[in-house]
């Protein structure tokens, strides 16, 4: 058995122009996850995405890979839900074993319209470059940037009702 401070892990950090009511409530609202919860090449459709947003709450969604329609169910459980500062949660695949999830945690710290992310994932190894998990939530990052500046752009901090 691996101790926990052998547990492999990767941290991206990012500050979004956007307050951190707005960054939270894309980490936790499925209007918002749609638009960004996927690396590049894949989409997750609205109607795929569940959220029992409370510690022991579960979540789940399936991301389809653009150039073949593969779908890829993940999902896991809430560990820590504090708003609008930290989330903490499983993330796995239908195909990780019961018991091996990493757990992703997410701290939020805002100064009026900025607020600056920390993610990281523990339980998983991830590199810049390994063109899998580690390339994958950073190009989810970056998509969530997008998403954020959209908002900005179009209405401020509510979402529109046309996709973006």
């Amino acid at each position: 058995m691996t101790d926990e401070t052998e547990a492999p892990e990767f941290t991206l950090t990012r500050t979004f122009e956007a307050s951190v009511t707005t960054v939270w409530q894309a980490w936790t609202d499925p209007q918002h996850l749609t638009h960004w919860f996927h690396p590049a090449g894949f989409s997750t459709p609205l109607d795929s995405i569940h959220v029992d947003l409370r510690v022991g709450g579960r979540y789940r969604y399936t991301m389809i890979e653009d150039a073949t329609g593969a779908a890829h169910p993940t999902g896991g459980e809430f560990l820590e839900v504090a708003p609008p500062s930290r989330l903490v949660f499983t993330w796995a695949s239908s195909e990780t074993a019961p018991g091996a999830s990493p757990v992703a945690t997410v701290t939020l710290d805002g100064d009026g319209e900025r607020t600056r992310m920390v993610f990281t994932l523990r339980g998983t190894a991830g590199r810049p470059g390994d063109d899998g998990v580690h390339d994958g939530w950073q190009q989810a990052v970056e998509i969530l940037a997008v998403h954020l500046g959209a908002l900005e752009e179009t209405s401020g901090p509510a979402l529109p009702r046309e996709g973006l």
